[in-house]
């Protein structure tokens, strides 16, 4: 048990590499004049994530099942969201909320590789705050919060379903409709 909390900790703590290493990752990709933006979007991105996820993300993912599509609001800005291990559990849900938190914060940042360079900064926001609303919560509700694709025994390995894919996805559409 004490081996679940420790690898869930320091996966949390990746997040605060990860998003800055991508940055830099997609900084150096891009013309030199846009490098600052497109880094300053990426460290942008792990505050609104952040705030977003706290707020209501971690409710609208893992709270009460509504149409096995989205959760509810019952545990906005992580209400009666516990350090303590519950019976059944292997970690606290806590520790389980910062770890998903990890995903949420991510998710977003990927999709800025195929837009680096043809949005506006603000215009990335949001979209981003829009993107997680429409697209990632209710996505990750369905995957691992109890919803349909949970219901039918999908299985999402590495969040294949959740994060490559539905990143890879909207940043290609993203791609298509700005053009070049």
């Amino acid at each position: 048990m004490t081996g679940n909390i420790t690898f869930m900790f320091l996966c949390t703590i990746m997040v605060f590499f990860m998003t800055p290493g991508l940055a830099c990752f997609y900084g150096g990709m891009v013309r030199r004049k846009n490098a600052l933006n497109t880094m300053m979007f990426c460290l942008m991105m792990m505050g609104i994530a952040i705030v977003l996820w706290i707020t209501v993300g971690y409710s609208l993912t893992f709270g009460t099942d509504h149409a096995s599509i989205i959760g509810d609001f019952s545990k906005v800005f992580l209400n009666d969201v516990s350090w303590e291990i519950s019976s059944g559990e292997e970690v606290p849900e806590m520790m389980s909320a910062l770890f998903n938190m990890m995903f949420a914060v991510i998710a977003p940042a990927i999709i800025l590789g195929s837009l680096a360079e043809r949005m506006k900064f603000s215009r990335m926001v949001i979209l981003t705050v829009a993107w997680s609303f429409l697209v990632y919560y209710p996505l990750a509700h369905m995957a691992w919060g109890g919803g349909l694709l949970e219901q039918i025994g999908s299985i999402d390995f590495a969040g294949s379903n959740v994060i490559h894919i539905s990143t890879g996805v909207s940043g290609l559409a993203a791609a298509l409709f700005l053009g070049k």
